[in-house]
């Protein structure tokens, strides 16, 4: 069935349906990754979003349900070059035409995603609209993807209730702003018993069960319209219990601690991201995914420092927090997919939480 792509400039991209049979308004952002699409859609932060996947093949290797991110595929829309219908792969359970189909998910295959992803770069994300109906009027379809906005979709994510998972080591308070489970699997596997909060969770309710440390995790959307969150982790801030802080939560932190956020013209997700430790001056290669960034140029050195950069941009990809166990980084050292080269962070907080004690 043929489908169209059509962004909010008026460009038009026509390939052939796949997945679910519908029409979705979305904001159109792209990947890099050249592995690692079934961790891509069950990441929660691609909530609000339709996934543009650059490289060319997608689904050669199929649907394997132990390397979901979360419970199911958070994206509003898939979109690809050239979809691999045939699998090859002995762990490969189904393909990703079904899992799109099962999950309600509309996407196109077909289309000149480099194309794409150059209109993207150079004019800056966009939303768009994937359908199938070739009678469609732009004259009343692009006052309406202007109009797009994900709004709070934090809420959408996050987990239902608390949970634990059982360890012998530290007690570690993950706040859920749309974690994806490598975070939690991260932790689990050093030893640390994991306790999953919703992101409505107070801070006071964290604190009475008295953690080691806190986490706080990634997640979708605009950090700015989480602002009940942004004050209980000020409060969290407040107490002694070192933090570690992954992507949103980096984000929620500075902007609770009187920093900016800025929305990037078109993001970094991809897992071939460089950041330098401006402590030691190594680059290590990173897996990211945000639209919005800590403008750490205003943040007083009193409150924090920057602690990590991006090579290819400049802009801030971590923070130390001034005469407290704090620290926050803008990418993923749990990786899933992309490079494990900064997973040495999780030890880093072991650490804290234990000199801490």
């Amino acid at each position: 069935m043929k489908a169209f792509l059509i962004l909010e400039d008026g460009t038009v991209f026509t390939g052939k349906s796949i997945g679910a049979d519908r029409e979705v308004i979305s904001e159109i952002v792209f990947n890099t990754s050249m592995t690692g699409y079934l961790e891509v859609l069950t990441d929660p932060s691609y909530a609000g979003q339709a996934v543009v996947m650059t490289y060319p093949l997608i689904g050669n290797y199929g649907i394997c349900r132990s390397d979901m991110e979360s419970e199911r595929p958070w994206p509003d829309g898939f979109i690809v070059r050239e979809l691999s219908r045939l699998p090859s792969n002995f762990r490969s359970e189904d393909t990703i035409q079904s899992f799109l189909i099962e999950y309600d998910i509309p996407g196109i295959a077909g289309i000149d995603t480099r194309a794409l992803t150059k209109i993207l770069r150079e004019k800056g994300t966009m939303n768009g609209c994937i359908t199938t109906n070739e009678k469609y009027d732009l004259n009343e379809l692009l006052p309406k993807l202007r109009e797009y906005r994900t709004g709070k979709v934090v809420e959408k994510v996050t987990c239902k209730k608390k949970y634990v998972l059982p360890g012998k080591g530290p007690k570690v308070a993950l706040l859920d702003l749309g974690a994806k489970r490598n975070i939690a699997d991260s932790l689990n596997k050093r030893g640390c018993e994991v306790t999953v909060y919703p992101a409505t969770t107070s801070a006071k309710e964290i604190l009475a069960a008295q953690p080691d440390g806190i986490m706080l995790s990634n997640g979708p959307g605009d950090p700015k319209e989480c602002t009940l969150i942004i004050e209980e982790i000020r409060r969290l801030y407040a107490s002694n219990v070192p933090i570690f802080a992954i992507c949103l939560g980096h984000q929620l932190m500075a902007l609770a601690m009187g920093a900016d956020t800025y929305k990037m013209k078109y993001g970094h997700r991809g897992g071939n991201h460089p950041v330098r430790d401006l402590k030691t001056g190594r680059v290590y290669i990173s897996s990211q995914n945000h639209g919005y960034v800590v403008d750490a140029e205003h943040m007083s050195p009193d409150v924090a420092v920057p602690a990590f950069e991006n090579v290819n941009d400049g802009t801030n990809e971590g923070l130390s927090y001034t005469g407290k166990n704090i620290f926050t980084v803008q990418f993923h050292p749990e990786a899933c997919p992309g490079p494990q080269d900064s997973g040495y962070l999780f030890d880093r907080f072991l650490e804290m939480m234990e000199v801490n004690k």
